[in-house]
Parts: structure tokens; sequence; C-alpha cells
């Protein structure tokens, strides 16, 4: 099927995304990975971002990239010189993730089949490619069922969108030349159901997802911050239990095992490539579920999540 496309506004005119050049670049923002505030419309099938307001933009979410990314590390070096050539025939693709929150503030990662050609062995939440003419929150909640089976309830769930991602794979110039090339729209579903009502009726699919687990809100801190955090002697991750309790996946076997937290505290420069580990881009989803988690409890009036139904 035809997926999503991703258009930049440029004086009131939207033009496709050009998958050689990083969209954050490509859009003016800045050095730096950011994060930057990008105004943006959600339509079905395509995403429009502009570092300006425009008729027809829903929200204005914080945008953020890798300091490794390949497409800016492309770009900073001279004309000519490095010999590497980026197809200029194909599209950033569209993706929404879902980050699951349980009505007793778990959140829920998956960790990507061993068998998958791109980024194998990662811990994100549940999510993928947008479909052509499907809207984006409605494609979150699609990837969601395929890939755990929870198909959630009518009127049992709200939704707020957290941020943007610009993703490539490979995630640095060192492993290849980046073969894909998304923005990833971060979308929070806030579930009425308890993590145990919801853990009953997980179903994952082997294919996609070879073992899950349920994160609570200190963990979650000690993963965000874990790009920064330095090499010995942090007192967050010392803190933390040396195991969580995951769910793995072994042919028609469901099993609980002991993970230890320090395969989640992995730094992304400090791996090989599809190694385990939570993606970077999943640690930038997680810091923006605390905020919101923070924001909410100080005004919770006004940073409730929409029901789904708008």
């Amino acid at each position: 099927m035809a997926r999503a496309r991703l258009f930049l506004l440029f004086s009131g005119r939207a033009e496709p995304a050009d998958f050689a050049r990083s969209v954050c670049d490509r859009l003016g923002l800045g050095p730096g990975p950011g994060p930057w505030w990008v105004y943006c419309g959600l339509e079905p099938g395509r995403l429009l971002l502009s570092e300006l307001p425009f008729p027809g933009a829903t929200t204005q979410l914080p945008l953020q990239r890798p300091p490794f990314c390949p497409f800016a590390a492309l770009e900073q070096q001279p004309p000519g010189t490095s010999g590497l050539k980026l197809p200029r025939d194909r599209e950033v693709d569209v993706g929404v993730s879902v980050v699951l929150q349980s009505s007793d503030q778990s959140v829920l990662l998956t960790r990507r089949a061993s068998s998958l050609h791109t980024s194998p062995n990662l811990w994100v939440p549940p999510g993928g490619h947008v479909e052509l003419d499907e809207e984006l929150f409605d494609g979150g909640l699609r990837e969601l069922r395929e890939e755990t089976g929870l198909q959630l309830p009518q009127g049992q769930h709200s939704r707020f969108f957290l941020g943007l991602w610009e993703s490539a794979y490979p995630s640095r110039l060192s492993q290849g030349l980046p073969r894909y090339h998304h923005i990833v729209l971060y979308v929070l579903v806030a579930s009425q159901e308890t993590e145990q009502q919801l853990q009953k009726r997980i179903r994952p699919n082997q294919d996609e997802v070879s073992a899950y687990a349920w994160l609570k809100p200190d963990l979650v801190a000690a993963v965000a911050a874990s790009e920064e955090a330095p090499e010995t002697g942090d007192p967050v991750s010392e803190s933390l239990p040396p195991f969580i309790q995951a769910v793995e996946l072994q042919g028609d076997t469901a099993r609980t095992v002991d993970l230890p937290t320090s395969i989640l505290l992995q730094k992304t420069l400090a791996t090989e490539q599809n190694e385990e580990r939570v993606s970077t881009g999943t640690k930038f989803a997680l810091s923006l579920w605390l905020q919101h988690l923070k924001r909410a409890s100080e005004h919770p009036t006004h940073t409730a999540p929409k029901p789904e139904s708008e």
C-alpha cells in the first residue's frame, strides 16, 4: 500500500521533503539536534511541517534529531569531498509510534524482532508506517493492534500528541549510507485500564516483536536521561533495580524473564549496529511523556489528553 508523505511548507507552498537532506536543516531550524517547535498540519495520508504558522496547522510540536544524524553529517561535508551519493528518487516516510500509558502510569515498550530488516533488537513503543489516506492517529492504533493484539475499547482511552523525531537507518554515517528516512510522530495513548488489565490482552505478533516490558516513571526517567548520563557514578542509575520483569517470546511460548536494567540504559554511540538497546528517538519520546505527566499533575484541567473521537 502507498504510504503517507511528508511535506514542508515554504512561502505558502508545500514541497515534498528531500530524502537526501535533513528535514531540520531543510526547514532552516539551526545547527544541533534541537528540539525546535514546528507547526504541523496533520492530514489523512500526509504530514505538513513549517517553521511558521500557516492556515490548516492543527498543532505545534517539538521536533528533534539525534546529534549524530547522518543527513546532517553529510551536509556538513564540503561539496564533492565525500564521494557518497544518496538516492534522489525516494521520499521521507511518515511513521507513528504509540506511547501506551496504563491508568497506573506504566508505559509499554517492545523489542523489535531480530529478523527485521531495519532496527532489529531495538526497544521502542509500538508503531510503524502510516498508509495513504489514513488518519495519523488511526495509523498508530492500527500498528498497536497489529504488533501487540491490543484493541482499545471505544471511549476508554484518550490521546495527546507528544512530538516529532527525525530518524535514519542506519542511524550513523559510520555504519553506512542511510537507506531509510522517517519523521516519527509520537502519540501518547492514555488507557483507562491498568497495566495488569492490558497485560492480560496482549497477544504480540512474533514477526515483529520478540519481547515486551512495562516501565514505571522512575525507570523511564533514567532511560530518557541515559544518553547524557556520566559514564560512571550516576546516582540515578545506581539506585535502580538490576533487573526488571519482561515477557520474552520463543516460538509459541511466552515466558517472564529478568531483563537487565543496564540494557535499557545503553548509550547509542557505545553500542554496535543492531545491538539491543532503547532507541534514541524512544528516549526523546519518554522524556516528553515525563514532561506531560508533570504538567498534568500541576494543571490537571489544562493538559488532559484529547478523546480519541476528536
